[in-house]
């Protein structure tokens, strides 16, 4: 087919690649723009515009699709039977939607209707949900309120990172976008009538239903702060979630930020002293009362250093026991 691919993050590569490979006719790639990277602040491009580039396709990255004439009648000049949308991060306005011949098709990493929104790998993960997966969908107006053309499930484990959820759900979208365009005909009727083209010859469709709806919000950085008062179990999840964006952290008592990169439910430690504050190191092994049970960290972060091994980043940063971690001195809000 003659598509148009429209993402910015990691996840949309696979499926960039994979529809290249498969030898449909990518006219164009839209990505968002190239943004100050680094320490430097040099402009760097997006991976998709990355990968893009190595292919040989096109790169458009429009600042902003509304109130855009321009665009928007560049995009319907490339006559394509379909865009693929992927993480792209600008909403598309309807005119757009109703340019291509089959419509635009969103890789969505949920089993919508749940986690509708931008955070849905994070999101399931902190909620404890035992499966995620990928929808291929018939983009709408409404956020991702389209009819389902395929769904997939993976499962969730008390192992899964947002890290490692990604890349199963980021390599699942590509293949499952080239199951969907497969059963497309080449071609369908020419005619005026918008809803005649796009319903001749179209994949089943199922419409979302309304039952189980849920949103996952964009996440900010203070999502990250760890609360130790939460049990443990749900302090785990927030470190897998949000490992490595917004990332994890908590504070000592002057202030300093410690990053969390890593840590397990400690059920080998024995139970915490009566009337143990939640946030206090137990021992050397960086054991943590949480309002209920006991975290072990693993993998840390101090300001200036890398994230590192507990036993390396003890070696320079003492965090004896009877440490209470998540004080701020009076007045702070750090970050």
């Amino acid at each position: 087919m003659r598509l148009v691919f429209m993402g910015t993050p990691d996840f949309a590569v696979p499926a960039l690649k994979a529809l290249h490979a498969a030898g449909h006719e990518i006219v164009a790639v839209y990505s968002q723009p190239p943004r100050p990277a680094g320490r430097g602040k040099a402009l760097r491009a997006s991976p998709v515009q990355q990968a893009a580039q190595e292919l040989g396709l096109p790169v458009h990255h429009p600042l902003s699709l509304r109130n855009n004439p321009e665009a928007w009648q560049a995009f319907a000049a490339l006559k394509a039977d379909a865009a693929i949308v992927a993480a792209y991060g600008l909403i598309l306005p309807q005119v757009m939607l109703d340019a291509p011949r089959l419509g635009c098709l969103n890789i969505h990493a949920s089993l919508l209707p749940r986690w509708r929104g931008a955070s849905p790998i994070q999101s399931a993960i902190l909620a404890g949900d035992t499966q995620s997966g990928v929808t291929i969908m018939q983009m709408e107006a409404g956020l991702d309120t389209g009819p389902m053309l395929l769904r997939e499930a993976v499962p969730i484990t008390a192992q899964t990172t947002a890290t490692t959820l990604h890349d199963a759900l980021s390599a699942l979208g590509g293949s499952m976008v080239l199951r969907v365009l497969a059963d497309f005909p080449p071609q369908t009727p020419d005619t005026a009538d918008h809803e005649a083209r796009l319903n001749a010859g179209r994949p089943a469709r199922q419409t979302q239903p309304e039952d189980g709806v849920t949103y996952a919000p964009r996440l900010t950085r203070e999502d990250g702060r760890i609360d130790w008062t939460h049990d443990a179990t749900a302090i785990d999840r927030q470190i897998r979630a949000l490992t490595p964006w917004p990332g994890t952290f908590t504070t000592l008592a002057d202030g300093t930020v410690i990053k969390i990169g890593a840590g397990v439910i400690a059920a080998d430690t024995p139970p915490c002293p009566p009337n143990t504050a939640p946030g206090t190191v137990l021992d050397e092994r960086l054991s943590v009362a949480c309002g209920q049970g006991v975290i072990r960290l693993t993998s840390l972060q101090r300001p200036g250093r890398g994230m590192m091994e507990a036993d390396a980043f003890l070696r320079g940063q003492a965090l004896p026991a009877g440490t209470c971690l998540g004080t701020q001195p009076p007045g702070s809000n750090t970050p």
